[in-house]
């Protein structure tokens, strides 16, 4: 049993059941042809919902098991014809095998983002709505990153919308030592929503705005003229890098997913982030644990809510800056904001303790975990469980020297894949 690439995925498991479907396509291109030159775009963690979680059989054969679809073909088909989306969802076995992915083989893992998607979605709904996009649109941050803001590729792009440095710096995202917007679920989806529209733009088509969106304009446009001017996914889909041939079929299949979960017996995961939020313009320096000694919040709450913030410090002095809370601490910040900001400042902003390297911290990449501490459970057993440093466990949740824990209590964990 190994972990595998979605790569394989979209290339070995699919091609070979749409070309079957497909026999009028002309299909001369060799493998090497289609190891296209990735642009410096977008980059996808496309692996985000498998590579975590997949165990199975052999995904390099091309009859690798895959379990069978639950109802018929007509059920799919009448389903994601009913479905209102300016984004078209055609049904092939392609976009078959990843219903039964997000609906049958990680049903928990779907679950865990239909519970973050209640948080996430209305957010990216009102910036797509605000440019004019399809709201269908906030699927394709569940197949970039599972809804983990702070995830990081293979290929080092960031956060939910997955970026590589210098698109976010072209698309006005803000990257300094203490602040990557790249992992700011709001200021990101900006970016990816400018990004999508000057594809639609160029393509006058949303399949191939979703392709442009994981391997560059560039690559998309070769594959129409390798396809003889075809400018529809299907007839490019032989032509396009490996990894973006199964990119529409996944983002049909999270979509079915997410509209008809309930038909296939899946729950939301309990919430892991609060109901209601409210939102602070902050003009000073802020520490993170200035909040949490004074008002009570814990600093791991704070960070779930503002990642952007690398070094768990908000540097309003350069320019006002986001602070996001839980609604029910809303008043407590309020009345004791004097009191916060003067809470040791003198240490929290020592120019020495600013100038040393930041801690390890979430941006160092990988899988967000939330783990419920049961009775009797320890610090140093639960970081031996999730295998991760117990200094880096502290830190993430603002443990002290006492290594207290209490049942009942959530932490934040983030272990690489």
């Amino acid at each position: 049993m190994k972990k595998i690439l979605i790569v394989f995925i979209a290339n070995i498991l699919c091609f070979n059941a749409w070309t079957q479907q497909n026999n009028s396509l002309d299909n001369e291109a060799s493998d090497e042809d289609l190891d296209f030159e990735y642009s410096n775009t977008v980059d996808s963690l496309l692996s985000a919902f498998y590579l975590q979680n997949v165990d199975t059989a052999d995904y390099f054969n091309e009859n690798a098991y895959m379990p069978a679809a639950e109802l018929p073909d007509s059920v799919y088909i009448s389903r994601l014809s009913q479905i209102a989306s300016a984004v078209h969802l055609p049904y092939n076995d392609i976009v078959r095998r990843f219903i039964i992915v997000y609906t049958q083989k990680y049903r928990d893992k779907t679950e865990e983002i239909l519970s973050l998607g209640d948080y996430y979605f209305p957010i990216f709904e009102e910036i797509l709505y605000s440019y004019g996009l399809p709201l269908e649109l906030k699927t394709m941050a569940v197949i970039e990153s599972a809804l983990n803001p702070v995830a990081v590729s293979r290929m080092k792009a960031t956060g939910i919308w997955q970026f590589m440095f210098r698109t976010a710096k072209y698309y006005g995202l803000n990257i300094t030592s203490f602040v990557d917007e790249r992992c700011d679920p709001v200021a990101a989806c900006h970016a990816a929503a400018k990004y999508m529209a000057s594809m639609y733009k160029i393509f006058d088509d949303w399949t191939l705005v979703i392709a442009s969106y994981n391997c560059g304009e560039g690559n998309v446009k070769k594959a129409i003229r390798r396809a003889g001017g075809k400018t529809d996914f299907w007839s490019i889909y032989p032509y396009l890098p490996r990894e973006t041939r199964g990119y529409v079929p996944m983002f049909i299949g999270a979509t079915y997913a997410i509209t008809y979960y309930k038909e296939h017996g899946l729950k939301k995961a309990p919430p892991v982030m609060p109901v209601a939020v409210d939102t602070f313009m902050v003009n000073k320096m802020l520490h993170f644990e200035q909040i949490s000694k004074i008002i009570g919040i814990p600093v791991a709450v704070i960070r779930q809510l503002n990642p952007q913030y690398r070094r768990d410090i908000i540097p309003g002095k350069e320019k006002p800056y986001t602070l996001i809370l839980p609604h029910t601490y809303t008043n407590l910040f309020i009345d004791n904001e004097t009191r916060i900001y003067a809470y040791n400042d003198s240490v929290y902003f020592n120019p020495k303790v600013l100038a040393a390297p930041a801690n390890y911290s979430a941006h160092a990449g990988g899988k967000q975990i939330i783990h419920t501490v049961k009775k009797g459970e320890t610090v140093g057993g639960i970081a031996q469980k999730y295998r991760v440093r117990t200094n880096d466990l502290k830190y993430w949740n603002n443990i002290g020297k006492n290594n207290l824990i209490r049942a009942g209590q959530k932490l934040v964990i983030y272990r690489k894949s």
